[in-house]
């Protein structure tokens, strides 16, 4: 069986200690609902998605992120409803998380303003025997695989119209405890912040810049986005991601029939980890199915026919 240790160890033992990070995306312009359940059904369609994130590809044990989201507008909930699944594997250790959303909308000038709540349940599992042990005596790892869980709240608040969007939100409001033998590990609250505006240039060219900001109040991550869309159908797009210097992004994308889209990005890392690492690649998929309001018949009589 293949032993983990180098970076994947270091990381878990801080990560273990400390708090409890979100997985990271590049292509953050598409997974707001896995961090504001405030989008849950905010545009007309029926939306799934799914992003597949191979982080620092050379290291045994690098982080592997899958993520799914759904979503869908529920008129009769003044409002939307949302799905996220994600599983995030890093060395001998896997996060499991699963949220339900649910958005009530609301008319304000020009746009809309959602507001969202989400309950989930976050799982932690442990698989000791993958751990080189320095020292054999230490009884805060476990021999086995153990594994433990904790429910999980969230709140959102997401503003948008036909070319601006805005969103702040907080995940773990309850900083709940995972507890998997030994092991205790501490949810901290996460604040993010997105923002985003699409500025038509041409008929066939559109900039669209955006910012994603996450912190979990001692540090702050931020992501500055810049993509072209070119005749609705491919876009290009860099990002510069600072904390204070972590990473550059190129990004691509291809809308493959009206409804599908597909998209990929590369980060390359700025820190003292590019000498080890090739890169991170990150593969996403977008399907939405546009909602047609339904038309309720009327009958009405005709004078001419008592």
């Amino acid at each position: 069986m293949k032993k983990y240790y180098s970076l994947a160890v270091v990381l878990f033992l801080s990560v273990s200690a400390w708090a409890q990070q979100d997985p990271q995306f590049s292509q953050n312009m598409f997974t707001k609902l896995a961090v504001n359940p405030a989008h849950a059904g905010a545009y007309d369609a029926i939306c799934g998605t799914l992003l597949y994130r191979n982080q620092w590809t050379g290291f045994d044990g690098a982080p592997k992120t899958f993520l799914l989201m759904a979503e869908t507008p529920v008129p009769k909930l003044l409002g939307g409803l949302g799905l996220t699944i994600a599983s995030d594997q890093l060395g001998f250790e896997k996060n499991l998380m699963a949220r339900l959303a649910y958005a009530h909308k609301l008319y304000l000038g020009s746009g809309y303003l959602n507001l969202g709540l989400d309950v989930g349940y976050m799982q932690k599992s442990i698989d000791g025997s993958k751990f080189i042990f320095n020292d054999g005596g230490d009884q805060s790892i476990p021999l086995g695989a153990v594994s433990g869980g904790a429910i999980d709240f969230g709140f959102g608040a997401y503003y948008y119209s036909d070319k601006l969007y805005a969103g702040i939100s907080s995940l773990h409001l309850t900083e709940g405890e995972i507890k998997t033998d030994n092991v205790t590990t501490k949810l901290a609250r996460h604040y993010y912040f997105m923002a985003g505006y699409d500025a038509e240039l041409t008929p066939d060219i559109t900039l669209k810049p955006s910012l994603f900001a996450k912190s979990e109040g001692t540090s702050t991550q931020i992501d500055l986005n810049a993509n072209v869309l070119l005749q609705n159908k491919f876009w290009l797009g860099f990002s510069y991601r600072f904390v204070p210097q972590d990473a550059l992004v190129a990004m691509a994308g291809l809308e493959v029939t009206p409804n599908l889209k597909v998209g990929y990005s590369y980060d390359m890392t700025l820190t003292d980890i590019k000498t080890y690492s090739s890169g991170t690649h990150e593969i996403m998929i977008n399907y939405c199915l546009r909602v047609k309001p339904s038309v309720e018949r009327q009958f009405h009589k005709n004078v001419r026919f008592l």
